[in-house]
């Protein structure tokens, strides 16, 4: 999905301008900035606005087509960005924990939604007795990405059942030595061979 991180990336940059803009000194130049910002923003959300309600009168076909828009992680983020995203969150948050469910299950680990509300997504993860700490990371990781990507306009992310993931029974050879692993190859005198 390079689209959604370039997306992502691209929304940093113009976070870190929109800074930049309102760092501006003089606060006519400020004001005549952000102006022009909006004025942009407004045009190109009328267009795309217009522009489905063109692509929906073509009825089936276009109602289709708007779905399939929707579903584009670039073409979908931009939609959101215009609040003219076919789905509403929970829907898009939904289908997301949906698509997850069976790369989940692979990890040993089942996912459910808990609720969406006001921008406020809460999930929860139910790990395997064998799930180990790496693992619950990952899982996480994969969780948190796929929200913003069907999200990015979420408030928050909860995700209960992974705070504190129990040890897997695995021991290293730190604690079998009984000191720690750098100083115990540290004492060791590799010598040159003699």
């Amino acid at each position: 999905m390079a689209d959604s991180r370039d997306f992502r990336e691209d929304m940093q940059r113009i976070g870190g301008l929109v800074q930049e803009m309102e760092s501006i000194a003089d606060p006519a130049v400020r004001a005549a900035t952000k102006d022009l910002v909006q004025s942009l923003m407004d045009l190109h959300g009328a267009a795309l606005e217009k522009a489905l309600d063109i692509v929906s009168e073509a009825g089936e076909p276009g109602m289709i087509a708007i779905d399939r828009m929707g579903r584009d992680p670039l073409v979908s983020s931009v939609l959101i960005l215009y609040g003219l995203h076919p789905d509403d969150i929970a829907t898009r948050v939904s289908k997301a924990v949906d698509r997850l469910r069976p790369q989940m299950r692979k990890q040993g680990c089942e996912v459910e939604l808990l609720s969406v509300n006001e921008g406020e997504i809460r999930l929860r993860v139910e790990a395997g007795s064998h799930t180990c700490g790496s693992t619950a990371k990952t899982v996480q990781a994969t969780l948190e990405g796929a929200m913003y990507d069907a999200a990015p306009d979420l408030a928050s992310l909860v995700i209960e059942g992974l705070e504190e993931k129990p040890s897997s029974g695995f021991v290293g050879l730190d604690k079998l030595m009984g000191a720690p692993l750098v100083e115990a190859t540290a004492a060791v005198d590799l010598g040159d061979g003699d």
